[in-house]
């Protein structure tokens, strides 16, 4: 029932989203503007997106290797799944894609797989507001809109901040666990039951994030976890780069990037239809900041939303169709294990029968 009231929740405000967004549009002008568009481009550009989801498996298997040995088309096909569910169900639909791992792989354990995409997210949102703020140094505003832009310089440069604080944190996070752990369960030791339950649970869930992010701390594996992002939002960048181009807007990397900040925002909401409404919104607003006329802004931001989320539906389809599993078994598997993944429920049950044992 949460389920199903939270779907309805973000479909209608999808729905004002995309009201709010094409309102005072003149849709003739919008198709005009699609008929006019280069889809060879597009076409190139929803490949080099197809080629990300194969550098967001490889990525997953390396944070993955210190807690568990995973296939790279288990990796892959779970990636597709996930993704494809953001696009039609929104971003609740990303908890499908661990839980359709684990069901693939079963020797994979489902706390890891939800650590390591809370990991992922790090690392993706560290990318691109690293992108967003660096570019601010050096991009040039239209002369009307210089005074906007010291407000959107301002606000880069405190995500910017905000992301290095959080980095330090983690790193210092994980290398103070241990002795951390160690003190609540030394100190526990002496609690009611119910409270050295509860550290149990803690305890565990910071093991779990501790060891996934061994690869801050570990050069090698921080080398090709950062070499993987990198490439993932180069094409991601060259992709929407040739969007833009397939429209006849001679940008370069620093418009490119400047719009795709824009276009993070707008992907945040948490809409069925991969950030629908949100995303054409945000994206067009970046647009028309650097001069876009309003309609053809909108054709910009239809295209680039469906050649960012498309992709993965029509692999994670197969993938899906092919697993023999039904979508409501699949969701209730991702639910359970995503509240197994927060709060370690079994581990610290077997934990405590065993000290009833041997009590």
């Amino acid at each position: 029932m949460r389920r199903k009231f939270s779907l309805f929740i973000f479909t209608l405000l999808a729905i004002v989203a995309l009201w709010w967004f094409g309102r005072r549009l003149d849709w003739g002008v919008v198709r005009a503007s699609l008929n006019a568009a280069d889809w060879r481009l597009v076409g190139v550009a929803a490949l080099f997106i197809c080629a990300t989801y194969v550098m967001r498996a490889f990525r997953w298997q390396a944070l993955l290797a210190p807690l568990r040995p995973t296939r790279f088309h288990d990796l892959f096909a779970a990636t597709t799944v996930g993704f494809g569910a953001i696009f039609t169900i929104g971003r609740t639909g990303e908890i499908l894609r661990p839980a359709f791992l684990s069901l693939r792989d079963q020797r994979v354990p489902p706390t890891a797989s939800f650590v390591t995409i809370g990991v992922e997210r790090i690392y993706d949102m560290t990318t691109i507001v690293l992108l967003f703020a660096a570019n601010l140094l050096w991009f040039d505003p239209p002369a009307f809109s210089v005074a906007r832009y010291r407000q959107i310089k301002i606000a880069g440069l405190i995500l910017l901040l905000s992301a290095t604080l959080g980095i330090v944190g983690l790193i210092a996070f994980k290398r103070l666990s241990s002795r951390a752990i160690g003190q609540i369960e030394s100190a526990s030791r002496n609690w009611p039951r119910f409270l050295r339950h509860a550290a149990r649970v803690i305890t565990h869930s910071m093991e779990q994030l501790a060891r996934a992010l061994g690869v801050l701390t570990n050069k090698r594996d921080l080398l090709v976890t950062a070499a993987w992002t990198a490439f993932l939002w180069g094409a991601i960048t060259f992709a929407d780069w040739l969007v833009l181009r397939a429209f006849g807007l001679r940008f370069g990397l620093s418009e490119t990037i400047f719009v795709m900040g824009w276009a993070l925002v707008g992907s945040m909401v948490p809409t069925p239809g991969g950030a629908a409404g949100a995303f054409h919104a945000a994206t067009a607003a970046g647009l028309i900041f650097l001069g876009v006329e309003r309609e053809q802004a909108a054709a910009v931001s239809i295209v680039m939303h469906l050649v960012l989320f498309g992709p993965a539906l029509f692999f994670g389809l197969y993938y899906f169709l092919r697993s023999g599993t039904d979508l409501a078994r699949l969701w209730d598997t991702a639910e359970r294990e995503a509240e197994e993944a927060q709060n370690s429920q079994s581990i610290a049950h077997t934990q405590e029968a065993k000290d009833v044992s041997s009590s």
